[in-house]
């Protein structure tokens, strides 16, 4: 597949579709008795959803033997990132109304909190980093190493998830459990290629790593 402009413009506009239901949600007042509690859950979970989007796409590019997936990666986590500011946002600006003695002394007393935090800022130079230039700028195997946060960033999300909700941890497991198996998979991927790669995205990797200095084989 040669043009994806129509599936990125797809994937673009499904990706605001939460944003736009929770945004009139917002605005008809069906958000609950809590409406900043929803609002800041519902994000948070947005989050996760989009990195692990991001970072099931190199599976399932190998898996299925079709390069041109590889396109829509920067996008799925440029969302992940997105999502995680306005997650952001939502705790600072409703429930400490950008008051930073009291976010700092909030970060003290619950520690879920500073894992999200601490999440969130490896998501930072993921977002500033995700262009062609500064691959080119950092070297492509730099450029992977320092990709590779984005599993420690799903992960101190998922942590985070599962310290907050207490009692009901079914779905941050869930997102936990997808974590898992993506790493399994970057492991058996690793050692075991030739039962985790179709041949043409085996091909395809070896083509990309002789022409591009390994930079387009991301996380």
């Amino acid at each position: 597949m040669q043009d994806i402009r129509f599936l990125k413009f797809v994937i673009f506009v499904n990706a605001f579709v939460p944003l736009t239901l929770l945004a009139l949600d917002g605005y008809h007042h069906k958000l609950g008795a809590n409406p900043h509690e929803f609002a800041t859950r519902a994000t948070g979970v947005l989050t996760l959803l989009f990195l692990l989007l991001s970072l099931a796409v190199t599976p399932a590019r190998k898996m299925l033997g079709q390069p041109w997936l590889a396109k829509f990666r920067r996008m799925l986590g440029l969302f992940g990132f997105f999502y995680g500011g306005l997650h952001l946002l939502t705790y600072v600006w409703f429930d400490k109304v950008f008051q930073m003695q009291a976010i700092v002394a909030d970060v003290g007393k619950r520690p879920f909190i500073m894992v999200g935090m601490t999440s969130f800022l490896l998501l930072v130079p993921l977002a500033i980093t995700s262009n062609t230039r500064m691959i080119r700028w950092l070297g492509g195997k730099r450029w992977n190493q320092l990709h590779r946060l984005a599993y420690v960033a799903a992960a101190g999300g998922a942590i985070h998830f599962y310290m907050l909700v207490k009692a009901d941890t079914r779905v941050p497991l869930l997102f936990a459990g997808a974590l898992g198996i993506l790493l399994g998979y970057r492991i058996l991927n690793k050692y075991f290629p030739r039962y985790t790669e179709r041949p043409l995205a085996r091909a395809a990797g070896k083509a990309a790593k002789l022409a591009h200095g390994n930079s387009q084989e991301t996380l």
